[in-house]
């Protein structure tokens, strides 16, 4: 049984858990008269671009412990996300892997 404030990892039973998010983006630059991309006028910089897309994402949570990846997916943070859900999410995930 699981304390309220606690998220633990289902393998090893720690408390040192890491919610990740990896992103890929594709960014454009449209070639113009002056430089590479509208907003770039005298050099090119990675953060003026024309546009980007997501190419893919990836989130999960990572027992920093014994290692153990959980897949999970939160698409909001709210102030009503509590460390309860968040436990089952990673024992929901634990399951599927089994």
């Amino acid at each position: 049984m699981h304390h309220n404030n606690r998220v633990v990892c289902p393998v090893c039973n720690a408390e040192n858990l890491e919610l990740k998010y990896q992103a890929a983006y594709e960014y454009s630059y449209k070639i113009d008269a002056n430089a590479p991309g509208v907003h770039n006028t005298k050099e090119l910089l990675p953060y003026m671009y024309d546009s980007r897309e997501q190419m893919g994402a990836k989130q999960y949570i990572e027992c920093q412990s014994c290692g153990t990846n959980y897949p999970v997916y939160f698409d909001k943070w709210t102030k009503g996300i509590t460390s309860h859900m968040i436990q089952e999410a990673v024992d929901s995930a634990y399951m599927a892997q089994q």
